[in-house]
């Protein structure tokens, strides 16, 4: 039963994501993605990583998106001409980009494979028996993902917000130049 509802989250999460690509209005696509965004909080959940499914609805659902939709209505997109590449060169685009994402899941497929698959895969990285309960024990959940994402990569954490601004900024900018 578990494994069907982890199929049903799948695939509405890819159906959300292809419906996001391909809407021609940014607020629907933006609104699209939140329901990607939301499927894969669910399939967290059902891998036992609630925190990440928690963080991924607050963090990514909500604040992210709230800041697209400001840009984007800030920007004021849907009442421009449409900028969409249409014809022919825009067909090619469009299937040079899928060509590509098939031939890199098929290589993908074949590592795995050759490799023993998944589970193979990831046993290197699981803990020895007891040793998570110990950490969750002295550290709490939280601090298990907050000690290694504030030591070994706070540098791209901190990048990432001030991409984040940056990205804020800009659409500020060009607004204020049209007002």
């Amino acid at each position: 039963m578990l494994e069907l509802v982890f199929w049903f989250f799948s695939a509405a999460a890819i159906v959300s994501a292809f419906l996001c690509i391909t809407r021609r209005s940014a607020v629907a696509s933006a609104l699209w993605l939140v329901s990607t965004l939301f499927d894969l909080a669910a399939i967290f959940v059902l891998l036992d990583a609630q925190f990440i499914g928690v963080l991924q609805v607050l963090v990514y659902a909500g604040a992210i998106m709230v800041l697209f939709l400001f840009v984007i209505m800030l920007l004021d997109l849907g009442r421009e001409g449409r900028t969409d590449m249409k014809g022919s060169v825009g067909q090619f685009v469009a299937l040079a980009l899928g060509v590509g994402l098939v031939v890199e899941l098929w290589v993908l497929k074949r590592v795995m494979d050759a490799e023993g698959g998944f589970a193979a895969q990831t046993a290197a990285f699981q803990l020895p028996e007891g040793e998570l309960a110990r950490m969750t024990e002295a550290q709490g959940a939280i601090g298990i993902i907050a000690a290694p994402l504030f030591r070994q990569y706070l540098v791209p954490f901190e990048v990432t917000s001030v991409l984040l601004l940056v990205a804020v900024v800009g659409a500020v900018v060009l607004a204020k130049r049209r007002l």
